[in-house]
């Protein structure tokens, strides 16, 4: 594979992390209709949303994975790695490197429908937080379609402790987003691993989401107005994946540099 190439991929992902960074970081201000429901959202609501993202994670991490994989075929998007994998080693031009993103990038577009879909539905009918299990499956049907393409698995714990730190990471501000970033990319760097056990970090995705979410969630449990909140698992859906889309080129970026510089030494 040509490092030129590699090179000016670098390049472009660096550009897109750090616009994606600039966005995100400011802290979250109140919308004023969030100014006034919030002397009606109860208490306990967070508390009541945390632990239900982490329900739904526990059940799809333990249970969820065979169903979400029946939505697309894994073997397929594995021997199309490889044949890309082939051909850009053979070519080494830029359009053989961007496959790999190509083909991220249409799974990215399809997932976006389906959440689009259940956002919608969700909304109308007024349902909070029975669509939270719906929701994270799409959201790592959409990770778990990233990683093939970029040629990774998902289902060992160190992957799910990955992905975790990816969902969590998405949703934060501020000097937290930047550090969680950099915890990343120094995993990423290093291949070290990571430890955290699945638990801990389950607990912390869900924080951070549950945090982020509380006021949509909370209109989305009312039928119609509910749309707002219907609308908001479009929008943080696109924001994680997004944000995991570049995880994983960056990583599989790493890799190929790697193989061309063992490659130049023998």
């Amino acid at each position: 594979m040509n490092q030129k190439q590699i090179d000016r991929e670098w390049d472009a992902l660096l550009k897109s992390e750090k616009a994606f960074l600039q966005k995100a970081f400011p802290m979250k201000e109140e919308a004023q209709w969030q100014k006034k429901i919030e002397k009606y959202v109860p208490e306990k609501l967070e508390d009541t949303l945390n632990k239900a993202f982490y329900k739904a994670f526990e059940l799809i991490f333990e249970k969820g994975t065979v169903w979400i994989e029946k939505t697309y075929d894994r073997e397929k998007k594995e021997q199309d790695y490889k044949i890309n994998e082939y051909a850009a080693n053979l070519r080494g031009n830029a359009k053989s490197v961007k496959a790999f993103g190509r083909k991220a990038k249409s799974g990215k577009f399809l997932n976006a429908a389906i959440s689009t879909v259940e956002g919608f539905g969700m909304g109308i009918l007024g349902m909070g937080l029975p669509d939270i299990p719906l929701f994270l499956s799409v959201v790592l049907k959409s990770i778990y379609e990233l990683a093939l393409d970029y040629g990774f698995t998902y289902d060992t714990e160190q992957e799910q402790l990955f992905i975790l730190k990816i969902i969590e990471t998405a949703m934060l501000h501020g000097n937290s987003l930047l550090e969680g970033n950099d915890e990343i990319d120094a995993w990423m760097e290093k291949e070290a691993h990571i430890t955290l056990d699945r638990q801990e970090q389950m607990q912390k995705a869900s924080y951070a989401l549950s945090k982020e979410l509380l006021y949509l969630k909370f209109v989305q449990g009312v039928p119609v107005v509910g749309i707002l909140g219907g609308v908001s698992d479009i929008i943080y859906q696109k924001k994680i994946t997004d944000y995991a889309a570049l995880k994983y080129k960056r990583r599989f970026l790493k890799k190929m540099t790697q193989k061309e510089s063992e490659g130049g030494s023998e």
